[in-house]
């Protein structure tokens, strides 16, 4: 008489479904976001229902198979390579600006270059520098570049000038807290002992916190480069020129062909934007 071992016991009796011990505080969790939610929902006015209303999909039918084909005439095409060339040079521009503003700033936000502070608690001036700075770069941040336009617009005209300003002033901000984010998040070591051995604070940045910070630095500055470019062709809708007052014109049209050959266009400079940034990883890293 043969016996069977445990192992082929265990095997054959059917097994109990063990409960998920986390699964009543997921359920909670989505209950929660559930009550949250409905009330933004209902005060937004949120009704995608109205997306496929009859006469919406037969406007919308009509208007993208217009797309199809892209106009591509020599006339239109060199038109929009040069606002193509507009849009770039305002996104460079705007960035180049930010980026003056935005290194002293985050200069002055990184702790870890303080002298006073590595005795300790800070000094009082260099902490209200320090605070300065932070608040200097909430203020910049804080306004949408959009509302920075509408504003320049009105003080120095149509055209890429305020674009430009408008972006240089909220990615100054932007760039100055990311930019001293990254540099507070490497090692202190290096850049301590520098400036405890008598290096300043632009010796301690250069040799000691940049060459660890720098593939961070550069990544997150070319997604700010592709980010302006996105930018300036919203600021078009307002009078900034460039693709967006292209996109603007044609879509007050309803020139689908236009509208397809302006997107195509704007999806091959992020496309070329994202390539670059990854190059530029490579040769860093």
């Amino acid at each position: 008489m043969s016996t069977s071992s445990p192992t082929v016991l265990r095997a054959t009796l059917p097994q109990r479904a063990v409960p998920d011990p986390a699964a009543g505080g997921r359920l909670g969790l989505v209950l929660l976001v559930a009550v949250l939610l409905w009330p933004m929902l209902v005060w937004t006015e949120f009704r995608p229902w109205d997306l496929f209303d009859a006469r919406s999909l037969k406007f919308t039918a009509k208007f993208l198979a217009e797309f199809v084909p892209p106009r591509h005439d020599a006339e239109f095409l060199g038109l929009l390579l040069h606002q193509t060339w507009r849009t770039i040079a305002m996104a460079t521009a705007g960035l180049t600006l930010a980026f003056g503003l935005a290194v002293p700033l985050a200069l002055l936000c990184t702790g870890r270059l303080s002298i006073s502070a590595l005795t300790g608690r800070m000094a009082a001036m260099p902490y209200v520098l320090r605070q300065l700075a932070r608040w200097a770069a909430i203020v910049l941040r804080s306004i949408p570049e959009l509302v920075w336009a509408l504003i320049f617009v009105r003080v120095v005209g149509l055209g890429p000038t305020s674009g430009v300003i408008a972006i240089g002033i909220a990615y100054g901000g932007m760039l100055g807290k990311v930019y001293a984010e990254i540099l507070e998040s490497g090692d202190a070591a290096t850049t301590q002992a520098l400036l405890r051995n008598g290096a300043g604070r632009l010796q301690a940045f250069f040799y000691g916190t940049l060459p660890q910070c720098s593939t961070e630095l550069v990544s997150y500055t070319v997604y700010r480069w592709e980010c302006a470019i996105r930018s300036s062709v919203v600021l078009g809708f307002v009078g900034a020129g460039g693709l967006g007052q292209e996109l603007d014109n044609a879509s007050k049209m309803f020139a689908g062909a236009e509208v397809s050959s302006i997107l195509l266009v704007f999806i091959l400079l992020v496309a070329i934007a994202d390539r670059l940034s990854a190059w530029l990883r490579k040769e860093l890293g």
